[in-house]
């Protein structure tokens, strides 16, 4: 996958995601759609910089071979990165939603679950139809 692709990609994904967390988190936690919308874009342009960030550590500290990994390896990447967001995210939406930390780790986890989830069938529906190729594939209308 191209760098352009992977771009569309990582925005399509948070931008489906914002679309779903922001109005579950006003139906279900009773908070603020303005609110919850600032929290949602923070926390996606944060989830993107730190995405690639946390890759280039990553793979500088366990090596470029992406192939070889083993399952162990990759729990400890995924891991890795979500402990990143918690530390970021708990301490911004405590703040942010006048809540306390308790309620904080509640919505963190809430949105952890869900991602772990969402993630899983986003890839999946992602390879199967490939949005990127179809919008913008050069081959000519026969």
């Amino acid at each position: 996958m191209k760098t352009v692709e992977r771009i569309f990609q990582a925005v399509l994904f948070e931008v489906i995601v914002l679309c779903i967390i922001v109005p579950a988190s006003v139906v279900i936690g009773g908070f603020d759609t303005g609110k919850m919308l600032v929290v949602g874009i923070g926390l996606s342009l944060f989830a993107m910089v730190w995405n690639y960030a946390y890759n280039i550590m990553f793979d500088k500290l366990m090596g470029f071979n992406r192939l070889e990994r083993g399952s162990a390896l990759r729990i400890t990447h995924a891991i890795g990165f979500e402990l990143g967001m918690v530390v970021i995210a708990l301490p911004a939406m405590a703040f942010y939603l006048n809540i306390t930390w308790l309620g904080a780790a509640i919505l963190e986890a809430g949105f952890l679950i869900f991602i772990l989830i969402y993630t899983l069938v986003f890839n999946l529906v992602y390879d199967k139809y490939q949005p990127y190729k179809i919008l913008f594939s050069n081959k000519k209308s026969q």
